[in-house]
């Protein structure tokens, strides 16, 4: 598991994207009559993902891999949405890539889906318990004592925002991309149904409203990478 963990960790930029569009051309029996019911399901889910994403990264911003493609860490980091969860940015991405998945209006592809998500998440996250294991030693195991590996205990929320500072720089320098990717993608996921059903000239309002969206997420993404590149938006 850790040494399938440490290969997907390093190639995961190029295989889920590619995974993720064969999945969603799979053939399967369609959940809704109305392709919209689960684009508009998938978005409130990929919307929470995001926003578990957000608030991680505006809390306490870690630093955990991409060094050489291998896991990596320079501290052990267990405030903000850390003292909650071990993993919550591979909660959010589990939210996203399942909204997504619920979006395509097909049963083969939500359910592959959810299950390589699973499998995939799981083996990083033995990859990454490995290393932190071996480089922080007691403190580590006494933070995976105190804290649930993936979903909080009910109740522990209460006070996380008390007396803790958002940065919402932050925020938009290291995230800015993720929203535009998803929403694009739920954006293509719809065209794409709509076609498929034959209801793209009938459904004219909705993917005007698509396209506006669309243009809106760009140029937002491109400002944000403007600021960032210029460095007139830096981290906080």
């Amino acid at each position: 598991m850790i040494a399938l963990g440490n290969f997907l960790f390093r190639y995961r930029n190029a295989l889920f994207p590619l995974v993720f569009v064969v999945l969603l051309v799979l053939p399967g029996l369609p959940l809704f009559a109305d392709p919209l019911v689960p684009a508009a399901a998938g978005a409130v889910i990929a919307m929470t993902g995001q926003a578990v994403r957000a608030t991680t990264i505006g809390l306490q911003y870690i630093v955990r891999g991409g060094r050489h493609g291998k896991v990596y860490a320079n501290d052990l980091v267990t405030g903000g949405v850390y003292s909650l969860s071990r993993n919550p940015m591979y909660v959010g991405n589990v939210l996203l890539m399942s909204g997504l998945a619920l979006a395509s209006n097909s049963l083969a592809t939500l359910l592959c889906g959810l299950v390589l998500a699973l499998i995939t998440y799981s083996a990083i996250v033995a990859a990454e318990e490995h290393y932190l294991r071996g480089k922080f030693g007691a403190a580590f195991e006494e933070y995976c004592r105190d804290v649930p590996r993936w979903l909080p205990r009910l109740g522990a929320a209460r006070g996380l925002l008390a007396g803790s500072t958002f940065h919402w720089r932050r925020v938009i320098v290291k995230e800015y991309g993720t929203p535009f990717a998803w929403i694009g993608m739920l954006c293509l996921i719809v065209f794409y149904q709509l076609w498929r059903t034959g209801q793209l000239q009938a459904r004219q309002q909705i993917v005007q409203g698509l396209l506006v969206l669309l243009v809106i997420a760009a140029g937002l993404w491109g400002t944000a990478r403007i600021l960032k590149k210029t460095r007139r938006l830096v981290a906080d």
